[in-house]
Formats: C-alpha cells, sequence, structure tokens
C-alpha cells in the first residue's frame, strides 16, 4: 500500500497500520509471514477448529446464534446467523478469556464501524455488523474492514487531525479526542489484538506436545 501525502502527520501511522494488518494477515493465513526483521517465516494456515478453539473454560467466543450466548454472556452482538458473546455494562469482572474468533471479529467490527462513522453516513452500529463464524469469512471481514478505515483516512486534511469528535463512533472516546489520538488509538488495536491472536495461534500448536 502507498503512503498519502493529503495529511503528512499521517504518513508514519499510515505505515504502521499497513505493516501491522499485513503481518497480522500472514499470521492467520500464511503462507508465510514478516519475521519482523524482513526475512520470511512459514505460516500453516489457520483452520476452522483453531479458529474457535477454547484453550479455558467459559471462553467468550462467536456463537450461532441459535445456541445463545456462552457462559457470563448476556447476548449475541452483531447480525446474521453468528453472533459475538457480549454482556451489557458492567462488564464481567475478571473478563472471559476470549477466542481468536472473537478477538477478530472484535477488532474487524472496529475498523468498519470507526470508518463509517469516520468517512461514511455515520451510522452503522454493532447490531448492524454481520459476525462470521469460519476463517475465511472473518479474515475476508478483517481485510474489509482494514481497506474500509485506511480509505476513511486518506479523506482527513491536517485540520481534521486536530479535530476533537471528527470520528462520532459511539463505542469509544472518539467524542472526547482530537481525530489523531484515534488513528494512533486503532494502530494499537490493531497491534495488540493481532499480537493476542498470534499468542492463541502458538498455543494451539503446541497443546498436544
Amino acid at each position: 500500500m502507498g503512503v498519502s501525502v493529503t495529511a503528512p502527520r499521517l504518513d508514519p501511522l499510515l505505515e504502521q497500520f499497513d505493516f501491522a494488518c499485513e503481518r497480522l494477515a500472514g499470521r492467520m493465513t500464511g503462507p508465510v509471514m514478516d519475521s519482523g526483521d524482513g526475512s520470511e517465516t512459514a505460516v500453516c494456515p489457520m483452520t476452522d477448529e483453531e479458529f474457535l478453539w477454547e484453550p479455558v473454560p467459559d471462553c467468550w467466543s462467536v456463537r450461532r446464534r441459535a445456541d445463545g450466548p456462552g457462559p457470563r454472556a448476556t447476548l449475541l452482538a452483531g447480525a446474521g446467523d453468528w453472533g459475538r458473546d457480549a454482556a451489557s455494562y458492567p462488564h464481567p469482572w475478571p473478563p472471559p478469556f476470549t477466542t481468536i474468533a472473537w478477538r477478530l471479529s472484535h477488532l474487524s467490527e472496529m475498523l468498519s464501524l470507526r470508518a463509517d462513522h469516520t468517512a461514511g453516513g455515520r451510522s452503522l452500529t454493532r447490531d448492524d455488523y454481520p459476525i462470521s463464524g469460519d476463517v475465511a469469512g472473518a479474515v475476508a471481514a478483517f481485510d474489509a474492514g482494514a481497506t474500509a478505515w485506511r480509505k476513511a483516512l486518506l479523506s482527513i486534511d491536517d485540520a481534521a487531525l486536530d479535530t476533537v469528535g471528527y470520528c462520532t463512533y459511539p463505542h469509544g472516546s472518539d467524542p472526547e479526542d482530537p481525530f489523531i489520538d484515534i488513528v494512533w488509538w486503532v494502530n494499537q488495536e490493531v497491534l495488540h489484538h493481532g499480537a493476542e491472536i498470534a499468542l492463541i495461534r502458538d498455543l494451539y500448536r503446541a497443546r498436544q506436545r
């Protein structure tokens, strides 16, 4: 992906976002990924079993809507035949451990909704977002969300970066923060959830040893 010159302060954040997304996609689908130093590391594509694997009891995950929410969840968020375990405030404490499916769905939804609330109709809610119950659909949703968010960023000028509440995403601090802080926050969401997904992949691979 090329870097926009529309708002020069965005350039390093766009480069970071691109690298984080490409590395996460490679970590999930293979056949290789960037090891971090430019060399390629072989990766086995993630299976549906691994995608839904629950390493500990009472995980939150994505589930068929007909089966209802999982332990300590009170609802299944999203649209379609599948939903993501969720609960109204106050959330359960300590937080439930979440599967790859849950983390990837959360990340993809956040990217898609923030894109809409930045450069779209500014109306999408979690109830509108379709949840994928398999790897192929979930990876495609992540790619679509990342693409939409990046496209939204390319419409931003320098003044917008300093505008408080420029993004109207309703599930974060967007109304109180300058937009450039939101761009930074989205990057760290991709980075830290990507690292979590990578770790769960390592645990899944090592579980039979």
